[in-house]
Order: C-alpha cells, then structure tokens, then sequence
C-alpha cells in the first residue's frame, strides 16, 4: 500500500487507454502505464511507471511443513491448555474436523477473535530438540510492503528464525532471529529494529521483544518492514519521494524487501521457565493461528494487474516487456537494453520502455519523432566490438543482439559489475561472507568478502563449529558452550552459493 501510491493524474488532458484484464489479483488503485497526449505532432503516447497494487499475499502461497508428519491428530493425543498448563485433557484428533488443526488454518479468515489454528506434535520425544520448518511459497518474485505478522495460538516460540528465498528456495539467508536470550540462542547481541539507521537497515539482527512464554500479550511476532520504510519516509511514511529514491538507486534496498519464498524456523517451543518439566511434556508444543504477509507482485515497475490462474501470478507486462517479472523485452523490441521502470521523476517515473529493433523499424525518420534518442544507438551488429569485460563475460564480442553476454553473479552492460551476494576477484565469485546477509558467526571476523577469521575456539567456513568438535573432544568439562543454534540454515546457504551444496533435514 505505501509504495503503489506515488503516480497519479495531473494533465486534464489525458485520455486513459489501458484496458483492465478479466480476473485480475486486484483492482484498487489503477496506477497508469500510458496515456495519449496531444503534441505539435500530434497524437502520442505518453508511457508511465506502473505497479500492481498491495495486497493479502496468503491467498494465492503454498505451505509445507517440515517435518511432514508434524502436524497433530495422526495418532490422536491430548494436549495440555496454554492457560492452565497443567490441564491436559484438550484432544487434536486429525480424523475429526472439530478436533483437527491442519496447516490452511494459518490462513483461513478468523475475524477479531480467532479460533482456528494450525498446531503441531506435542514434545514427547524430548530431549530431542522439536524443530519445525513452514515454507511459504508463491512461485513469483513479490515486494513486501507492510510488516509481517505471525499470530501465534500457543506462546512464541523460545527460539526462533525467519528466512527468505530469492530463488524459489534453492538457497536461504536469514530475514531475523528471534530468542528469549540472543546470546545463548545465537550468538547474538540483542537489537530492536529502532536500533537501526539508514547505513545500517540492510543489518539482520536478534530481538529478545517477541519470544516470552506464558506472559500477557505473548502471541504475536512481527517482521517490522514500516519501521525500516521509515528510516528514509519519516516516522509516519510522509515522505515517501525520499523513499523512492532509494529504492530506485540503491539495488540492496530493494532486494531486502523482494522474496520468492518465507521460511518460519521454529526451533524451541515456549517453556516459560528455566528447565523443561519432563513430567507434563503435553505443555511444549507450537500452534499458529493466523500468518498475514502483505506484498505485491514484482513486475519491474512494468505492469500494472498481477492475474492469478492455474495456481500461478503472473504479471500483465506492459512496455513492450515480457517475462514472469516483466524482466526482458519483447522480441523485435530490442533497440535498447531491458531497464526496469523507475519511480523517478515523482509522481509518474519513467516508463524505460522497450524499443523496436533497428531491423524491424520500417520507416526511420518517422520513428525518431517518437523517440529522438534513436539516433543514438548503436547497431546490432553481431561482429561488432562491445569491449566486454574479458572476466566476466561469456564471449569476447556482443551477441546477435548488441549486448555483452554476462557469467553468473555478473551484471552491467559490459559485464564488469557484481549482483548482490556477489564480490569481484578476477571476475564476479559468490560471497563466502559479507556484513549484510552471511555474518560470520561467533565473533569471527568477514575478510575481503573470501573467508572468515574465526576466534581460536572455532572453526568453519562461518566460525560455526567448535574446535573441539573436530578433536572429538568436546564435553561437559570442556569449558565450551554447545555450537550456536541455526548454523546448519546458514552453512547451507553459504555451501549452495559454493557449489558444494547438501540437503539438511531439521
């Protein structure tokens, strides 16, 4: 809601031309992709920076669970009251609908007062650790514009982390931990959100404000995305002009709100006390009564409806682009490389429309009334020199297009520049770690972007692991705590940017 709000209609004499599609994700506020205006040439059209609206994004995700079988009801088993807890005669019998909590009930619609929620297996298998993976996917890339909220049934989790996928969740990083003692739990000095400033908003932090047990007002967890909008459009979002511009020149910003998929790591249930009471196992279990994520299709500022058919988002693309996220031209619109749209200038942006190609332009000097700039561009010439970054490119000359063809983790029009995630050594290699996204852990120390220098009691590509663990040495008497929870998250999201990746089952 607070980014689709920024184009609107001045000129009283524009006549709209876009055509609403049939079922589209959402009508609400039409933001303008073109319009016609009338010019000592006549006629012409006048393109404009477009997006879909905001919007509930639970309604059009899948959710998996993992383990799979976690879920309560298959074998019945009684569970104990989250008021009382020592009343442990409530039953979750997954062959009875009244008695069942399945998954979809994270999601269903409650009202003011909820009653429905998914729930998990009880910890009667403790001291094994009860840890649950909740994957949300949407197969589309999707901007978050308002905060994330998780409305928990049973009290927040002891220990908990939030996760983001920009790939469809081939690779994870870390959105924010949550622990009732960060530096037990992770490794982590606590932060609140406040903490933070424009330099260091990018940051993922550990907050201790959401992970009590049985308190008062103990069941909500947010991911505060208003907060961060604010350190650029002021406490209450007045400014969003400044925010635009942001987001527009500073890619990393952008990015940390852009997701494919959300994964809920909860990884120890609310014990409320220091020890586990091993007697009333029955008390420890997680229970999820409602998940809101409110977001928008990512078109590239290049379409305005998101239609949802066939279980699938896909944007309407506008500009003469095409693609899932409207992320490339159309054939035969070519003239010029691809460019996502922009919110500058404030209020309509610029369209960055794609061209024709020069081979498919019938008649030149018509077409330069139009768009002055052509005579500006270079032909695309299949032999012509483009002077790619031999680094970083795949061919040493353009390709049928005119365009320098870019390795993996390489962007830029001549292919000399990173992708997020990415740092250059003789070419682009993907980051071992970084101070943003892949911290090293343990109080070791990022070096170039290559290694982490690890603290003498541990090692690790991340300092995630005891030294004494690879001795085999490590005990009671050792001195040294356990390795910190969430690393196996971490080092699978640093080895599958390496290569070398390993599915981890939690």
């Amino acid at each position: 809601m607070y980014l689709s709000r920024f184009l609107s209609i001045h000129a009283l004499w524009v006549t709209v031309s876009s055509v609403m599609q049939p079922y589209p994700l959402v009508w609400g506020h039409y933001d303008l992709c073109k319009t016609q205006i009338y010019t000592e040439e006549g006629k012409v059209w006048d393109y404009m920076a477009c997006q879909p609206e905001s919007t509930d994004m639970t309604k059009y995700l899948k959710v998996k669970l993992d383990p799979p079988d976690i879920t309560c009801g298959d074998p019945p088993e009684t569970f104990c009251a989250m008021g009382n807890p020592y009343m442990c005669n409530n039953e979750c019998d997954a062959s009875t609908p009244e008695l069942a909590h399945p998954p979809e009930l994270m999601f269903d619609f409650e009202g003011r007062h909820p009653s429905t929620f998914w729930q998990s297996a009880t910890w009667k298998e403790y001291p094994k650790p009860l840890q649950v993976n909740i994957t949300l996917s949407w197969s589309k890339t999707i901007e978050l514009t308002d905060n994330i909220v998780i409305t928990f049934e049973s009290g927040r989790p002891d220990q908990m982390i939030l996760e983001k996928s920009l790939d469809y969740g081939r690779t994870w990083q870390p959105y924010q931990y949550y622990a009732t003692d960060c530096l037990d739990a992770f490794h982590m000095d606590p932060k609140s959100v406040k903490d933070l400033s424009q330099h260091t908003v990018l940051e993922i932090i550990c907050t201790e404000e959401y992970s009590t047990g049985y308190t008062t007002n103990s069941k909500i967890i947010h991911f505060e995305i208003k907060d961060r909008f604010a350190f650029f459009a002021g406490p209450r979002l007045r400014n969003m002009a400044s925010l635009y511009g942001q987001l527009d020149t500073t890619k990393k910003l952008r990015d940390f709100f852009t997701v494919t998929d959300l994964r809920i790591r909860l990884l120890r249930p609310a014990v409320g006390e220091i020890f586990v009471d091993e007697l009333h196992l029955a008390r420890y279990f997680y229970a999820i009564s409602d998940i809101k994520v409110r977001g928008r299709c990512k078109c590239n500022l290049h379409a305005t409806v998101c239609v949802y058919d066939n279980s699938k988002l896909t944007c309407e693309c506008e500009h003469n682009t095409t693609g899932p996220d409207c992320g490339k031209c159309k054939k035969n619109y070519q003239g010029r490389p691809w460019s996502p749209g922009s919110y500058l200038p404030i209020p309509k942006g610029t369209a960055n429309t794609c061209i024709p190609s020069i081979s498919s332009i019938g008649n030149p000097p018509k077409f330069n009334r139009i768009w002055p700039n052509i005579s500006s561009l270079e032909v695309s010439n299949p032999k012509q020199e483009c002077y790619c970054n031999p680094l970083g490119s795949i061919h040493d000359r353009c390709n049928g297009s005119g365009f320098c063809e870019c390795k993996t983790g390489t962007t830029g029009p001549k292919c000399d520049e990173c992708l997020p995630g990415n740092s250059w050594h003789y070419g682009c290699q993907p980051n071992v770690c970084d101070n943003e996204l892949l911290h090293c852990q343990n109080g070791g120390t990022c070096h170039n972007n290559v290694r982490c220098l690890c603290p003498a009691a541990y090692t690790g590509i991340l300092c995630e692991k005891l030294r004494c663990e690879e001795a085999g040495s490590c005990g009671s008497d050792s001195g040294q705590g356990a390795p910190p929870h969430g690393s196996p998250a971490l080092l699978l999201l640093l080895t599958t940017l390496l290569g070398t990746a390993s599915p981890l089952v939690f």
